[in-house]
């Protein structure tokens, strides 16, 4: 397949969530320009099996770094040894994500959505941010939803618990989070060489909400006909880590290919910053002092 952007030979990007669906598929685009790809995902069999489909069809072998994006320990773990590996690293596309029809605590006993989504994006993300800045010019790409335009935060009930739990909504407030992190993140790194920009892939065709049952697996098969594959749907996140048109833009929301404006608290401007205090605060890491 022959892509309209240049050579990423001597590149470096990783990937989260990266065995399935759009993150596979970004991976495999990413590969075809070149990139010397990591894949961190938490199964070792299906990083390996998606290695493999990647060195066959591309002629390069992604990294694997294995990581449960649920566990805090674990993403430090996982960050730590992409640190000691003191290679640069120039791409990093945040696309790990879950779907809980029911409600469901993380490792760390925060609401499931939000700790998978959210949180460890943050998080990873301050732990790698020495090395992007580094290694820059460097792109940091955050998967999320326009789902983001349906709810609204609460910094005193982030994880949404006095609301009563449905699962479009958790995941929908997990995705605003993700435009906010992007926003601040973004003025934060001014000037450094790294842009953050958030992605909406639109629907996709994958496994992401599959549950056991007769009506997720009919709901699955309707998914699987109607939505657009994984890789036409990474199509905007290629961009966004490919493309010489965004070199050096920052801070912006991406559907289609196109920049859109997200849905921000337009009455308190200072509510990211507000935001990235409490993700501070909950996963023990804040921000003051490394950027």
């Amino acid at each position: 397949m022959s892509e309209p952007y240049p050579s990423l030979a001597g590149k470096r990007a990783l990937i989260t969530g990266a065995t399935s669906g759009h993150g596979q598929a970004l991976a495999m685009s990413l590969s075809r320009l070149g990139a010397e790809c990591v894949l961190l995902g938490r199964n070792r069999g299906k990083c390996e099996k998606t290695a493999s489909q990647i060195n066959d069809a591309t002629g390069h072998c992604p990294e694997i770094v294995l990581c449960d994006m649920s566990s805090m320990d674990e993403i430090r773990r996982a960050a730590a040894e992409i640190i000691r590996d003191e290679k640069p690293l120039h791409i990093l596309v945040n696309n790990a994500g879950i779907v809980n029809q029911i409600f469901s605590k993380s490792a760390d006993g925060i609401e499931e959505t939000f700790a998978v989504n959210y949180l460890a994006m943050y998080l990873f993300t301050m732990l790698l941010l020495n090395k992007l800045k580094a290694s820059a010019p460097a792109r940091i790409i955050n998967v999320s939803s326009d789902t983001h335009r349906i709810t609204s935060l609460d910094l005193n009930d982030l994880e949404g618990k006095l609301r009563g739990y449905s699962f479009m909504g958790a995941y929908g407030r997990s995705k605003l989070a993700i435009v906010y992190f992007t926003i601040e993140l973004a003025q934060k790194l001014a000037g450094t060489g790294v842009t953050v920009n958030a992605v909406d892939p639109g629907p996709i065709a994958s496994g992401i909400a599959n549950k056991p049952g007769i009506i997720p697996a009919i709901a699955n098969a309707v998914i699987q006909l109607t939505f657009p594959s994984p890789a036409r749907a990474s199509m905007t996140a290629l961009y966004l880590a490919a493309s010489p048109e965004v070199e050096g833009k920052t801070g912006g929301y991406y559907r289609f290919m196109k920049k859109k404006e997200p849905k921000t608290d337009r009455n308190d401007s200072a509510f990211g910053e507000k935001l990235m205090e409490a993700s501070g605060r909950m996963t023990g890491f804040s921000w003051n002092g490394i950027i």
